[in-house]
């Protein structure tokens, strides 16, 4: 659906979204700064922007718009060896728990950095020196260097996994992660920055991007987009050392892509926020999870000016966390994930594909925007 809000160009395509999400996204597009906005199908409440937003301005950035989370985004990555389909078919449950041992999964769980590979510190190295080449706080400068290191090479908890799963013969790693404390720490600095408030910032306050703070923030989270992708590398460089340890046998790896569908980026004068929203502007590669159960697509991008050159970056919730531990029973998630190793339990009922839309339905809506290249059925499913 097309509406126009002052010569504003607004695009909703969501799929079964309640009105507080629809309020949220009109709040959003009415702010008199934007100047294009588009509703993802897999739309659902946020806190200041819905998830599944696209929001376009002119002048301005909210910090709020891209969230705590900055640079949550997806990584594919082909594995190659003789007959890996097979082997890690036979050796699921090893698999899963050397990955469990090696990987610091959930909220609060940290790593060593003297476990990370050479390539991941020397990449983080040139961050921290690109990041001081711009205007920023002295204090998130001494957070960055004494905390960083710590948070590569782990998940997170959420919504955040790990999977692998296969695609005729061939064996696909897929990574849901992003910045983890890092951007989680920076966006709500920045946010009680923006509002003045302690109490009552996460909501939409813009930053002129000509201000001081505005261009602290801007290099702050280009530190943070970056740091994201760095962070899904080094998990996906121990998935593939666990592979090799279990199989006794090494591999090869082939980058598909490493994208972000949490950010804001320069795009001829204007700044695209997506909050849960995957670029696809005319053969752009991005990743589409559905859940637990029914794996990931792998797609391209079409170009569609009518979705902003976006598409959605998952199939959406449909039941809260809170909602879903309360109607779903673990009999029911593990019948669901019949097959499929992963991490099915009380605490990862949240999780379970019954918690979320129709990813079919979601692909569907958007099928003017993207085109599906591989699906990934799952195999290994590991949360945090």
């Amino acid at each position: 659906m097309r509406t126009k809000t002052k010569d504003k160009k607004i695009f909703d395509y969501s799929i079964d979204a309640d009105s507080e999400t629809l309020h949220q996204f009109k709040d959003c597009y009415s702010e008199d700064f934007v100047t294009a906005a588009a509703l993802m199908p897999d739309a659902h409440k946020g806190y200041s922007a819905p998830i599944g937003a696209v929001l376009i301005t002119k002048g301005k950035i909210v910090p709020a718009w891209v969230g705590y989370d900055i640079g949550c985004g997806l990584i594919a990555v082909r594995i190659k060896g003789k007959d890996i389909l097979k082997k890690i078919q036979d050796n699921k449950q090893k698999i899963y728990s050397e990955v469990m041992r090696t990987i610091p999964m959930g909220v609060g769980e940290y790593q060593n950095p003297k476990n990370l590979s050479e390539k991941t510190k020397q990449e983080f190295k040139k961050l921290i020196e690109k990041f001081q080449k711009g205007p920023y706080d002295k204090d998130i400068l001494h957070f960055l260097k004494n905390t960083s290191l710590k948070h590569l090479g782990t998940l997170g908890g959420g919504n955040h996994f790990i999977e692998i799963g296969f695609y005729k013969k061939e064996v696909w790693l897929i990574i849901h992660s992003g910045s983890r404390g890092i951007g989680h720490r920076v966006a709500k600095r920045y946010m009680i920055k923006a509002s003045n408030s302690k109490d009552n910032f996460e909501r939409t306050f813009p930053l002129d991007v000509n201000s001081q703070l505005g261009k602290e923030y801007l290099n702050i989270l280009d530190f943070g987009l970056e740091y994201a992708l760095l962070n899904r590398l080094e998990i996906s460089y121990k998935v593939i050392e666990s592979l090799e340890k279990v199989l006794n046998e090494k591999l090869t790896t082939e980058l598909w892509v490493n994208k972000n569908h949490n950010h804001a980026i320069y795009e001829k004068g204007y700044y695209i926020h997506r909050k849960g929203a995957t670029p696809a502007k005319k053969q752009e590669k991005g990743i589409i999870p559905g859940n637990m159960r029914d794996g990931s697509f792998l797609v391209q991008g079409l170009g569609n000016p009518k979705f902003l050159n976006s598409s959605s970056h998952g199939a959406g919730r449909a039941l809260s966390r809170k909602d879903a531990k309360r109607k779903i029973s673990l009999d029911d998630f593990k019948k669901s994930m019949q097959g499929i190793q992963g991490t099915i339990s009380e605490k990862t009922l949240d999780e379970s594909p019954m918690a979320y839309k129709d990813i079919n339905k979601i692909m569907e809506a958007q099928k003017k925007s993207i085109k599906i290249i591989k699906y990934i059925k799952p195999l290994i499913n590991w949360k945090g």
